[in-house]
């Protein structure tokens, strides 16, 4: 098959094999400039960049949908994963401190979200989904289940992600950082418990998606994973190329909804999402000095505990450094189950009905 001459206006007369191959090759591109940063959710990020590039220069590509629900239940299982097992003793201990964190910076983003909702600029409850200080990956799916853009939930929740990554590197700097650990591509504990793991996800998912609930697949996953984390039935190992190929199909499966109206509308909003993260990442920061002085915490801990940055993107820069990880993921693990349980109803409560920008 011969070459592709390169067209700088538009892939829609390239042959289907030669869009995707572009899209792997800007995907690896993409991802391995922001894993070279350390930014966290990188090889989501990459893929999601990519294939925004190439939809709006006219690709016109598309992923088989089941591809994408057992992408997301892989996410599922893999929250389930990390999540620390001595999780509700750490909460019980210290319950006015998490109670405290949590509702102040569920209250904060809120507060914002319906700020932006009330500007017209974000249709319907995209504003709150958006601003929503759970995992991005996991706010950004269930979005769509709601009402909201999925497309611009992405870009105000990645958008905050990096920001809030920069930001909490920064502190971490300041106060005593370790090296990055190395990646262990095809680091695997349990053949066994791999296969059970991709089975039950692949069980977990047709049964979110029979029951019809919305974001099945993702919260089905969650569910169920953690009751087998708790339980002890078997280790759920999910080996970090699997985890690379899933967050990239997460990836390209919302960047293929992107338009050139979506982008420029995105673009259009810019300044505005980025003055509601900076001003969430200080709210939080002043949060974060309470905890400090009050409860003699240390600043990196209280930082990325308080951080709005997602529960997946702080576990990782939390791992990596001298900070109470059991203390940062419990805080961070108990907000993003009260937004995913509360996130619906405050959407609905503080969104302004608007609709959705043309494709």
């Amino acid at each position: 098959m011969p070459s592709p001459e390169i067209n700088t206006a538009t892939l829609a007369h390239w042959p289907t094999p030669w869009r995707f191959l572009l899209l792997f090759l800007l995907s690896c591109v993409f991802a391995s400039v922001l894993e070279y940063f350390h930014l966290p959710a990188a090889l989501l990020l990459g893929p999601m960049v990519a294939s925004i590039f190439i939809t709006v220069k006219g690709a016109d590509l598309s992923l088989p949908k089941p591809l994408f629900l057992m992408a997301q239940g892989t996410l599922g299982w893999m929250i389930a994963g990390h999540l620390p097992t001595n999780i509700y003793l750490e909460i019980v201990q210290e319950w006015p401190i998490f109670l405290l964190g949590t509702c102040s910076t569920i209250v904060a983003s809120s507060v914002l979200g319906w700020l932006l909702s009330r500007t017209g600029l974000l249709p319907g409850t995209t504003a709150i989904w958006g601003s929503s200080p759970g995992a991005a990956s996991v706010m950004t799916i269930m979005s769509e289940s709601y009402g909201a853009d999925m497309r611009l939930v992405a870009f105000m929740q990645y958008l905050r992600v990096a920001c809030c990554a920069i930001a909490a590197m920064v502190v971490a700097t300041l106060f005593n950082v370790d090296g990055v650990k190395p990646i262990h591509w095809f680091a695997m504990s349990s053949s066994s418990g791999f296969i059970m793991t991709i089975a039950m996800s692949c069980v977990t998912v047709y049964l979110g998606v029979k029951l019809r609930l919305p974001g099945g697949a993702l919260l089905m996953s969650i569910a169920v994973g953690i009751f087998i984390k708790f339980s002890g039935a078997f280790p759920i190992v999910l080996p970090y190329w699997y985890l690379a190929i899933s967050f990239g199909i997460l990836g390209w499966g919302i960047g293929f909804r992107f338009s050139p109206a979506v982008l420029r509308h995105a673009l259009h909003v810019f300044p505005h999402v980025l003055g509601a993260i900076i001003a969430l990442i200080v709210i939080n920061g002043g949060f974060a000095m309470l905890l400090v002085y009050f409860a003699d915490i240390d600043p990196l801990t209280a930082f990325l505990a308080t951080s709005p940055g997602g529960a997946d993107s702080v576990a990782i820069i939390a791992a990596t450094t001298h900070a109470d990880v059991a203390f940062v993921m419990a805080m961070q693990i108990m907000r993003f189950f009260v937004v995913l349980i509360a996130g619906p109803m405050l959407a609905r409560w503080l969104s302004v009905n608007k609709s959705l920008p043309s494709s």
